[in-house]
């Protein structure tokens, strides 16, 4: 089975089991090399929309999982990779059972913009329930964010 690196909302595993009903958790772990960032405001209906870069200087906590065929296939539909929206792209993530090679969702478009508060809630509730780091999801949590009504 193919292994996903998620990094936004589908790091919350209650989440995925909805999503993707026969996907199991493998691990979490880092992508080292990449920053989580935002953009393609002008796409998203409250807000950047999260998405990850290159940076030598960073990382990114992320969730592992097994995904079949039919649960990628659905994936590619709630991520809007199946409109262009989200590309793919494999990514190499440092887990405790080792380096593994996955792939994530990659937005295509420019970084830029702020994300709403209660998006930044979403990730960091996810990032929390994945149990990532306190200082990361504390990290999420504090990221500047659009102000209502904007």
């Amino acid at each position: 089975m193919p292994l996903y690196a998620a990094y936004g909302s589908n790091l919350d595993p209650a989440r995925m089991g909805e999503r993707c009903p026969h996907s199991p958790l493998r691990s979490t772990g880092w992508l080292i090399g990449w920053r989580l960032t935002f953009g393609g405001e002008e796409h998203g209906w409250d807000g950047a929309l999260a998405t990850i870069v290159e940076d030598p200087l960073e990382q990114v906590f992320v969730a592992v999982y097994d995904v079949t065929a039919d649960d990628v296939a659905h994936l590619d539909g709630w991520e809007s990779a199946d409109s262009g929206l989200y590309r793919k792209t494999r990514v190499r993530v440092a887990t405790l059972l080792g380096e593994q090679v996955a792939w994530a969702y990659v937005l295509d478009a420019y970084e830029g913009g702020l994300p709403s508060a209660s998006y930044l809630g979403v990730l960091a509730d996810a990032a929390q329930a994945a149990d990532a780091p306190d200082d990361y999801v504390a990290g999420l949590r504090a990221r500047p964010c659009r102000s209502s009504g904007l």
